[in-house]
């Protein structure tokens, strides 16, 4: 499982863009401090941190999403931090490769972007996800493969998202131009 003190380590060493993300990284960063020992644990009432991915296609033109069937709109792939995830970005790519079933996945080294969202998880009452978003690239002509988390996967153009796809969107943007999209790593 993800320690609180790892995942710490890899939010330090991000340099968000935004002040609004830098700011989001420090609240991120005094929680873990405030839950050392669970805060990174579906078990943690108050909330915890999740992992997820902005998977893009080898052109960056296309992103992966789920329809997520308790959520019932399309996100990124992602979710909790689980046994045997040594750290955030780990977890990341994990559930980005069980969900989409693609191999040869590859990983910003850095996050990309981070949230807090209100949500009713596993745990059966409401919490927060404190989500850590990342960047993954898929090899050229990956086929996706639907998995028992979702009711649907499919690729979408970046530049036309769902309608109820706001988070999505604003990871897109995160990017920067297409340049970052086809090359950098976020």
């Amino acid at each position: 499982m993800v320690a609180a003190a790892t995942a710490a380590r890899e939010l330090a060493a991000w340099e968000p863009r935004e002040e609004a993300q830098l700011a989001l990284r420090e609240a991120l960063l005094a929680f873990l401090a405030a839950r050392p020992d669970d805060g990174c644990d579906r078990s943690c009432e108050p909330g915890h941190l999740t992992a997820s991915a902005l998977v893009l296609d080898a052109t960056g033109e296309h992103t992966l999403l789920t329809l997520h069937p308790r959520v019932g709109r399309w996100i990124q792939l992602g979710g909790h931090c689980e046994p045997g995830d040594a750290t955030l970005r780990d977890a990341a790519l994990r559930e980005a490769h069980e969900e989409s079933g693609i191999h040869g996945l590859t990983i910003s080294e850095y996050p990309l972007h981070v949230d807090v969202h209100p949500v009713t998880c596993s745990l059966g009452v409401p919490t927060r996800h404190l989500d850590v978003r990342y960047l993954v690239r898929a090899p050229a002509g990956a086929q996706p493969r639907i998995s028992d988390e979702s009711l649907d996967l499919a690729w979408w153009p970046v530049e036309a998202l769902p309608a109820d796809s706001d988070t999505v969107a604003t990871m897109v943007a995160a990017l920067g131009g297409p340049h970052d999209r086809s090359e950098g790593d976020g």
